[in-house]
């Protein structure tokens, strides 16, 4: 059977729709860029947008007030704002926990929240990392207590995205401490939950982490102090959350991947435009110099070959391949588009030169956004231990 690269009528259609919104934004556009990346302010009428045409209810069913689109129409909407200058990580995580609720969820979690996540009305943070756990999840310490109608949360969570402007936050806690789990003589995998917390539980206490690169939100750390979970907050079984919480991550890689094609169009976008009304010396456009031209001509051949490892990531994803296959495609095409971001939105700095750095050209903004992609959401050394491991079947490393 022969491949068939083109889109469906519908993906088009969310991509139209996409354009549309940022279309209907441009009259505030100067305000709204200030906005997120001046005063970090959370762009209210973007997240509306989106909200409104339904892009927050892909990954979900129409059962629960989604409208089952699927990965790859949502991938295709996230990569069309990128293209017009709007990044928005709350976005990608707020979609990447429904997943997980989806998936995973009971009835009663899911008719509690995805209804809401649909509709927009539910923004959601994840919280997995720890201060002494980095990326090794197995040695998180934030414990859930069972105490009869409910459990207690204690512990702490850093570089949490977006918690000050979440409804809800999708927590990974131990219900067995790794002590428990080697009495029992099981897997340190063994003894993760994941819960639902309400942001405004009492208990929650946000301490600002000063840090750059994710437009109009902050990065905290956040202390559970005997912070109460309804019982029916669980997602999936008890103990059993590792399953759970690794093929729920990766919808945000896949996601992450096409915010990077969409921010290496819109500075290909920006440079060539640039390139070919800039003139300098002998009366020729600063485009005809092989020197900038063919730097940007790399960019452009690296995207067609970052959005084939996107859209085969979401080809599987959607067909609903086994996690091996999900996984190794979300951890090919998030690593190859955040360092081809990084190439992207350098070389359209050196393209532009002092105006590189203005911001009315928008891109300095984006060179810190683009360099947190190869560490968040997960590291380019974690994708290269898995790649090492799972794919090429070498012997694990940490």
């Amino acid at each position: 059977m022969a491949f068939d690269f083109s889109f469906s009528e519908e993906v088009e259609q969310v991509r139209g729709v996409a354009k549309s919104i940022c279309d209907k934004l441009a009259p505030q556009r100067e305000k709204l860029i200030k906005d997120i990346h001046v005063h970090r302010k959370f762009p209210h009428a973007l997240w509306d947008a989106a909200a409104e045409a339904g892009f927050l209810g892909c990954l979900i069913s129409e059962k629960y007030g989604g409208n089952e689109m699927g990965m790859l129409p949502l991938a295709v909407a996230v990569e069309e704002m990128a293209v017009n200058g709007y990044g928005n990580a709350f976005f990608v995580v707020t979609n990447m926990d429904a997943s997980c609720i989806a998936m995973n969820g009971s009835e009663a979690v899911k008719q509690k929240y995805l209804p809401k996540i649909a509709s927009g009305a539910c923004k959601m943070a994840f919280a997995v990392t720890e201060p002494d756990a980095g990326s090794n999840t197995f040695r998180i310490t934030t414990y859930a207590k069972d105490v009869g109608d409910h459990f207690e949360l204690k512990g702490q969570k850093t570089f949490i995205t977006g918690v000050d402007e979440s409804d809800a936050i999708l927590v990974v806690a131990r219900t067995k401490s790794l002590d428990e789990v080697k009495a029992l003589g099981q897997p340190k995998t063994f003894g993760l939950s994941i819960f639902v917390v309400d942001s405004k539980s009492p208990g929650i206490e946000l301490s600002l982490i000063p840090t750059h690169g994710i437009e109009g939100m902050n990065q905290f750390t956040i202390h559970f102090d005997q912070v109460k979970v309804p019982k029916e907050n669980l997602v999936g079984e008890l103990d059993m959350g590792t399953m759970a919480l690794f093929t729920s991550l990766n919808p945000e890689r896949i996601l992450a991947a096409a915010a990077a094609c969409g921010m290496t169009q819109f500075c290909l976008n920006r440079a060539s435009r640039y390139a070919n009304e800039r003139v300098v010396f002998g009366g020729k456009p600063i485009g005809s110099y092989q020197a900038l031209a063919h730097p940007l001509a790399e960019s452009c051949i690296d995207l067609e070959a970052a959005r084939l490892l996107l859209y085969k990531a979401c080809w599987n994803y959607d067909s609903k391949k086994s996690p091996f296959d999900v996984g190794s495609s979300a951890n090919y095409a998030k690593f190859f588009a955040a360092e081809m971001a990084i190439r992207a939105v350098d070389r359209a700095i050196e393209t532009h030169g002092g105006y590189g750095f203005s911001e009315e050209y928008e891109l300095v903004w984006l060179w810190t956004s683009a360099r947190l992609l190869r560490t968040a959401p997960i590291s380019r050394e974690m994708i290269l231990n898995y790649v090492s491991e799972h794919n090429l079947g070498l012997p694990r490393s940490y």
